[in-house]
């Protein structure tokens, strides 16, 4: 059915993680759902292109319930439609999920295929977010509570006393979103490192030539101005032994799909808990496989 609904000009990918638990939904209402994300997407890229669709389990966490109204932490099924079409600007995001709010000509679009998803996804008890860059596509990630059965559904686990907690080094923290850029320096200072922080590629070059030490670059893959990965090139020209970790609210299939990124680069999806950023982190220090 998919395939029909997208046509033959766009490649799909489905990308479906092992043994993920189950959740309690009306089948018809979320197939309903995915078919709107998946026309949404198929909209946005009128001349082909990609959608990569994935399913995943994750914990949201305290941190992350804290900075998103209407989240209770704990576990989640993700279910993520990412497209590589013409992406949206922040104003669009910020009504995307309104009713009868429309980007599409007249005729073309009734502005309500998202907001029906949107009202779906919260009768399931669940959430959803969109991240999305003018030109570079467009990630809809949709978070559905684990069912409980009969019992209560075991909420997030904080790391054992000591476990990612014994950072030495010193950390270029680049994220031009001041919530995500200080609760990341948050989860890191905490944790024993130093974090230089900065909103952007210049800033971040500017910062690294005063400082006398920075062990590894924690940035955003997508800012305005010069890109993560440009920013990475720049600061190993003065700097060759930095460690790097890439951050995307795209998923890491899709910006390996599509281009944005090398298979062997440290990459870490947003959102992300402080294990996950910790984990990775000292993964990235000390040159493990992630």
């Amino acid at each position: 059915m998919l395939r029909q609904l997208i046509g033959e000009n766009i490649d799909l990918q489905i990308v479906c993680a092992p043994d993920i638990p189950e959740i309690r939904a009306d089948m018809s209402q979320l197939e309903s759902a995915l078919a709107n994300l998946v026309i949404n997407a198929r909209d946005a890229m009128p001349r082909g292109g990609r959608l990569t669709m994935e399913t995943s389990e994750v914990v949201l966490d305290e941190a992350y319930a804290t900075n998103h109204v209407g989240v209770k932490p704990g576990r989640y099924v993700r279910l993520s439609v990412s497209d590589t079409g013409i992406g949206m600007s922040q104003d669009v995001q910020a009504r995307i999920f309104e009713p009868f709010f429309t980007t599409k000509e007249a005729g073309k679009g009734s502005g309500l295929g998202l907001s029906t998803v949107y009202g779906i996804v919260k009768q399931s008890g669940g959430n959803i977010w969109v991240y999305s860059e003018p030109g570079l596509g467009a990630t809809f990630k949709v978070y559905l509570p684990v069912d409980a059965g009969d019992g209560p559904v075991a909420g997030p686990t904080e790391p054992a006393p000591g476990q990612w907690s014994n950072g030495t080094e010193a950390v270029l923290l680049v994220e031009d979103a001041p919530m995500i850029r200080r609760l990341a320096k948050q989860i890191m200072v905490r944790a024993g490192y130093t974090v230089f922080e900065a909103g952007d590629a210049h800033e971040a070059m500017r910062l690294a030539e005063t400082q006398e030490s920075i062990d590894v670059l924690v940035t955003d893959l997508i800012m305005p101005g010069p890109s993560g990965v440009e920013l990475a090139e720049q600061l190993r020209h003065v700097r060759p032994d930095v460690r790097v970790l890439f951050m995307s609210g795209y998923t890491d299939n899709a910006i390996v799909r599509n281009g944005m990124l090398g298979e062997s680069a440290a990459f870490l999806q947003k959102p992300f808990t402080p294990q996950d950023l910790l984990r990775k982190l000292r993964h990235v220090i000390e040159a493990q496989a992630i």
